[in-house]
Order: C-alpha cells, then sequence, then structure tokens
C-alpha cells in the first residue's frame, strides 16, 4: 500500500467513525476543506461514493460502511505491529490519547505529568479535558481519567488520587479581611463566587453534618461558568468558592489558597485511570500506570 493510500483511507476511517468532517479534520490536524478534498480524491480513485454528506450530517454508504469494516481490523493490526517495537527500545515510545475530567487536570499536570514527559520523552501525549463521560473505545482513546464510581465494570481502573471532597476556599488576605467562617451558615457574611452548570443551573453548595447532606443558599456579586475565571477571581481576593478538591490542590499546597470548613464537606471520592481490559495494553500506557501507581502510594503515606 502506497503511502499516499494509507493516508486517504486513514482519513476516511476518521470521518466515518466521528460522523463530521469538522471533529475528523481537529483530529487529524488538517483542515476541513483538505479533508474533504483527500476523502473526495478516494471516492474518485475508487470509483464508489463512501459517505453520505448532508448540511447536518455525514455517514458512511453502504460501501462505506462494507470499507469500514474490512479496514478497522487492518488498522488496529498495523498499530499493534508499531507497537510491538517498543519492546526493542530502552524506553516506551508512541502516542498515547486521555481523556480527562477537568476537576483532576491541575493536579495531573503538577504533580505528575510535570515528571512523566521528563522521564518518558519519546511518549507524546494527547490529553482531550472533557467534562462529560466518554466511551474511550469507540473515540480510540488509549485511557480516560474520571471519579472511580464513573467508571464501567468492564473497564481496568487504576486509583491515582486520595478522596477528594468538595472544599471552600478563598486567599489568605481574604480572610484577613473578612474573617474565616466557623460554619456553612457563616457564608452569609462573604462574597461567595458561584458557577453557572451547563444546565444552566447554579452549583449548590453543599455540606453535610453528622451524616446528612444539605445544600446551603449563598449569595455573591459574582457568577462564571469557567474555572480559569474562578481561580483569577478568587486569586484577586474577590471573594470564596466551593470547588472540587482537585482544582485547587495545587494552589492550597503553594500558600495562594486557603481551605476553610473541611469538617462540614460531604464525603468524596478518588479518581481513577481507567482503560480497556479486551485491548492489549500499549507500552506507553504501562509506563503511565506504573509511574502513577507510587506516586499514589507517596501522597497516601503522607
Amino acid at each position: 500500500m502506497r503511502g499516499s493510500e494509507f493516508g486517504e483511507l486513514s482519513a476516511f476511517i476518521e470521518v466515518a467513525e466521528q460522523r463530521s468532517f469538522t471533529r475528523a479534520a481537529k483530529r487529524l490536524g488538517l483542515s476541513p476543506a483538505a479533508l474533504s478534498q483527500t476523502i473526495r480524491g478516494l471516492e474518485e480513485r475508487l470509483g464508489v461514493r463512501l459517505l453520505n454528506r448532508t448540511t447536518r450530517s455525514v455517514g458512511p454508504t453502504e460501501a462505506g460502511e462494507q470499507l469500514l469494516l474490512r479496514l478497522r481490523p487492518v488498522v488496529d493490526d498495523y498499530a499493534a505491529a508499531l507497537e510491538s517495537l517498543n519492546q526493542f527500545r530502552d524506553k516506551p515510545a508512541g502516542l498515547l490519547r486521555l481523556t480527562v475530567a477537568p476537576p483532576v487536570m491541575p493536579f495531573l499536570m503538577e504533580k505528575l505529568l510535570g515528571d512523566f514527559v521528563t522521564q518518558y520523552p519519546d511518549i507524546r501525549l494527547e490529553i482531550s479535558v472533557d467534562s462529560a463521560t466518554v466511551d474511550i473505545v469507540a473515540r480510540q482513546f488509549d485511557a480516560g481519567i474520571r471519579p472511580g464510581y464513573l467508571v464501567e465494570r468492564d473497564m481496568v481502573a487504576v486509583r491515582i488520587t486520595p478522596d477528594w471532597q468538595e472544599g471552600v476556599v478563598g486567599t489568605p488576605a481574604y480572610f484577613e479581611r473578612h474573617g474565616e467562617p466557623k460554619s456553612p451558615q457563616d457564608l452569609g457574611a462573604h462574597n461567595c463566587i458561584r458557577v453557572r452548570l451547563p444546565t444552566g443551573a447554579l452549583m449548590p453548595w453543599r455540606f453535610a453534618k453528622d451524616g446528612t447532606i444539605f445544600d446551603l443558599p449563598v449569595n455573591g456579586s459574582l457568577i462564571l461558568n469557567e474555572i480559569g475565571a474562578i481561580e483569577t477571581a478568587l486569586l484577586r481576593g474577590v471573594g470564596v468558592a466551593q470547588l472540587h478538591r482537585a482544582f485547587t490542590e495545587v494552589a492550597v499546597a503553594s500558600g495562594r489558597l486557603k481551605r476553610v470548613l473541611d469538617e462540614w464537606q460531604a464525603p468524596g471520592a478518588p479518581f481513577c485511570l481507567y482503560y480497556s481490559s479486551q485491548r492489549r495494553t500499549p507500552a506507553a500506557l504501562q509506563a503511565l500506570i506504573e509511574f502513577l501507581r507510587p506516586s499514589q502510594k507517596k501522597r497516601a503515606s503522607r
């Protein structure tokens, strides 16, 4: 198979599986126009239409479905053949695609991946941040990182964080000016930065006492829906926010933020790295798993 043919067929697989030229183009690092031209050239060379295109959707024709069915095992075998060469390398190499929940990203980048990419320079990391639960097999990710309770039972799960609760945080300077709340009810005297969820609802401020979990109405001058903006507002001393501790773990450890009301927080859960039990584990993924496991033990012993 010529290199150009393999490129065309790989492009077809991506479009057919993504059901979108735009999404497939982003995955391939191409412009939608260039990708469309590639597919058109493939169809002209084969003499058959492979994709049905409308203004709203893209999907394989019957011929395209047949080709996709035959091609996918070939491409998987090709990837496996390249992966087998890792045993002859001094260190693992290749592309490692991860889908990661937003709360764990600051912790992951600061505590784990900085050292990982230095230790394994031949591994290329592609990280997609997504709050939705992702089918890693269908979307061709090597692994995902989500709260443990969201991981399907047919996946292999490796715990990589402590049990993380929510946390109420503000800067030390803010608490010096306004005082520290001793109970959730004291938040009525504070400027509470609230979070607008994708559904349009405001994220509730949730607390627990004697095993009972309750929501508390709070008020404030700022409502945001993006974690970077919330962090900026917090660090500038605008007010306090209740966020998943994974978002603020690094800032709290460095002293830029201070956590309060810890004894009132509802029980939390750990994040897990998960991957398919039905696929061979790539050497790059195995290296990440082994890297995360000792890191977790070190944190747990603190």
